[in-house]
């Protein structure tokens, strides 16, 4: 499939009068098409049981360069699948979209995509790891949501506990950070593995709950007992 059937194929999609109100809640300034979640998510299932993983990936990486809002959605649902094999060009791919993020919504489908790479191969832990000290806001960001499928195993074996732990201590080095996005990426991991591991996000949370912000500290133990 070539970038131009694929953006084809999206167009044909998109629903009159959507893109502006789309491009208002997602902050955007990027072109918004005017796309609902659901068909993109219904195209890339086909495009991802038709093409052959090099093929998927080249893909991706074409529609994400177009820098269409929808187009890079699409492009990190092209790469949200279990089983990928190989998939060393699609980890690397992702990662050479982090730099880019500057919105919530392509942050998360990409990370998504991540997921299900790092899971694959949990050693990838070590790169992810870079990501924290960066300058760039949503890199750091991304560090915590990449790796949210640690905050819900109930039966951790031994090198999941070691990821576990090695993500509280970057949650707690980012605390003092009190930009929203950040203070919602804490959040939203401690909520996550209240539910599975609550004895780790209480002590978290005495240790460091003071330094967040109120909304943050709240939403962390909203499922505490």
């Amino acid at each position: 499939m070539t970038l131009e059937d694929a953006l084809a194929a999206l167009t044909d999609l998109v629903e009159p009068g959507r893109a502006e109100q789309m491009a208002v809640y997602h902050k955007q300034s990027r072109t918004v098409l005017g796309i609902p979640n659901t068909a993109i998510n219904d195209l890339t299932k086909n495009w991802r049981r038709t093409l052959p993983v090099p093929d998927r990936v080249a893909l991706a990486q074409a529609l994400w360069q177009t820098d269409i809002f929808e187009t890079r959605l699409a492009a990190a649902k092209l790469l949200t699948q279990a089983r990928l094999r190989p998939d060393t060009e699609a980890w690397e791919l992702i990662q050479s979209w982090v730099p880019e993020f500057d919105s919530w919504a392509i942050a998360n489908h990409a990370c998504m995509a991540g997921q299900k790479r790092l899971t694959a191969d949990p050693a990838r832990i070590e790169q992810v790891e870079t990501w924290t000290t960066s300058d760039h806001m949503w890199t750091r960001r991304a560090a915590l949501v990449i790796t949210l499928p640690w905050t819900k195993q109930n039966f951790p074996k031994p090198g999941d506990l070691e990821i576990r732990d090695r993500v509280l201590g970057w949650a707690a080095e980012y605390v003092v950070d009190q930009q929203w996005f950040i203070q919602k990426g804490i959040a939203w991991w401690l909520r996550d593995l209240s539910k599975h591991d609550p004895d780790r996000t209480r002590a978290f949370l005495d240790t460091h709950g003071a330094k967040m912000k109120p909304f943050a500290r709240k939403e962390a133990g909203k499922y505490l007992p």
